[in-house]
């Protein structure tokens, strides 16, 4: 009965791996559990500190020139068109590239005789149209 209980005894040691004992002469070997928990507490420390100091060395001031304009002498109101001008022209060029993708699935589907590869291609070449004329169709709607 004592050997059984000293066997669940040194079972139930959790901070001492089963081969650090003193009949092999190894030392104890640490919980890896709070090794890792102190190592994963240290990497989100480091993490959040570069983090702030990032954002304390990228503020950069903001200069308001008197008047309500910008810096270069236009108003608001030109410097949103102005980013209108350039979104639209982003999405005319995905436009673009979506209508030659159509073109090439329908050259590819007259080669292998795919009428759903064909059937695709017509619906892509369609929708790269619709993206290419965004813009003229928002105007057309709203004026």
């Amino acid at each position: 009965m004592n050997i059984k209980n000293n066997r669940r005894n040194n079972r139930k040691s959790s901070a001492v791996n089963h081969y650090a004992n003193a009949e092999y002469g190894l030392a104890a070997v640490p919980d890896l559990n709070a090794v890792r928990s102190r190592s994963r507490t240290r990497r989100v420390l480091a993490m959040m500190l570069c983090m702030a100091l990032t954002a304390a060395v990228m503020t950069v001031p903001a200069f308001a020139t008197s008047g309500g304009g910008t810096t270069t002498g236009g108003d608001a109101l030109t410097a949103v068109n102005n980013l209108s001008t350039f979104i639209f022209s982003l999405i005319r060029a995905v436009g673009i590239i979506l209508l030659g993708y159509g073109i090439l699935q329908v050259g590819l589907s007259f080669q292998s005789h795919d009428p759903s590869q064909r059937s695709n291609g017509i619906l892509t070449i369609a929708g790269g149209i619709i993206i290419v004329f965004t813009k003229e169709i928002l105007d057309l709607i709203t004026a």
